[in-house]
């Protein structure tokens, strides 16, 4: 496939702000303003900013998890957007998300087993092929197939976040969307999540949208970045030029807020040390 695999163009979503005695909208708020994307096959895309700028919503955007104000998404030459309800589920299994807190991303009342055949199931997947592909998958995110029999409360934060990479993984997506998949682990365990999140991508030709407000993490996995400020994307290239040459104040700023200053993005980046 050469052209883009999912593209947003002109994509825009509005809240209303309400007010007074009924509630009433009384202004509009753009989370994500006129925004146009492009993720390819096998790349990852990092989309950064801090806290409230719309990466989030823009990741939601584009699994039609909320709907647009305006504008179209575009998957594998399928507008997303004018599909119907029905033919969106059809759709679903290309494009998972592994969110941000595995502490509750997880059923606690059911099984790692339970909680990873389920999908495929709905799709048609035989039991019995749903937990061949559960067995295998866990053995992908090193983790012991025996363990799909127990419960998510007997897993650390790092294995429950590698138990919901597995499950995504378990609808044999072309698009994964990882949503500060990282940014509530440890240091140490942020690395070995990282590490086989850009094996597994490699492994089967994935694309990933890796949203993040770390840019140390952004600089580590991703192969190029998109820099949101206020719901608009200010900038956009490979990670290398982003965050070794920033050309936007509001990129700039982001890097000298940065924790440890002394930190090599451009290197970082160039070096790929997760390839």
């Amino acid at each position: 496939m050469t052209g883009p695999l999912l593209e947003a163009t002109g994509l825009v979503k509005d809240f209303p702000v309400r007010g007074g005695v009924f509630g009433r909208a009384v202004a509009k708020v753009s989370a994500v303003a006129d925004v146009d994307l492009q993720l390819f096959e096998g790349e990852t895309l990092g989309v950064v900013g801090e806290s409230g700028c719309g990466k989030s919503t823009l990741g939601r955007l584009l699994l039609r998890l909320v709907e647009p104000t305006a504008g179209t998404v575009t998957f594998d030459g399928v507008d997303l957007t004018a599909l119907s309800k029905k033919d969106l589920r059809a759709r679903r299994r290309d494009l998972q998300i592994v969110f941000q807190d595995p502490y509750r991303s997880l059923n606690p009342r059911r099984t790692v087993e339970q909680s990873m055949v389920e999908g495929p199931m709905y799709y048609g997947v035989s039991r019995d092929d749903a937990l061949g592909r559960a067995r295998r998958l866990m053995e992908l995110v090193r983790l012991d197939p025996q363990a799909l029999q127990r419960f998510p409360h007997e897993f650390s934060g790092g294995q429950r976040q590698r138990i919901c990479i597995a499950r995504a993984l378990a609808m044999e997506p072309e698009v994964l969307i990882a949503d500060e998949a990282v940014s509530a682990l440890d240091v140490s365990v942020q690395k070995q999540v990282l590490e086989l999140l850009d094996n597994i991508r490699a492994r089967l030709n994935l694309a990933v949208l890796f949203i993040t407000h770390d840019l140390r993490v952004a600089a580590q996995i991703c192969d190029q970045v998109a820099v949101m400020h206020q719901g608009r994307l200010v900038e956009f290239g490979a990670t290398a030029q982003v965050l070794g040459q920033p050309r936007h104040a509001y990129t700039q700023s982001l890097l000298a807020a940065a924790p440890g200053r002394n930190w090599d993005f451009a290197h970082a980046a160039s070096s790929a040390p997760y390839t």
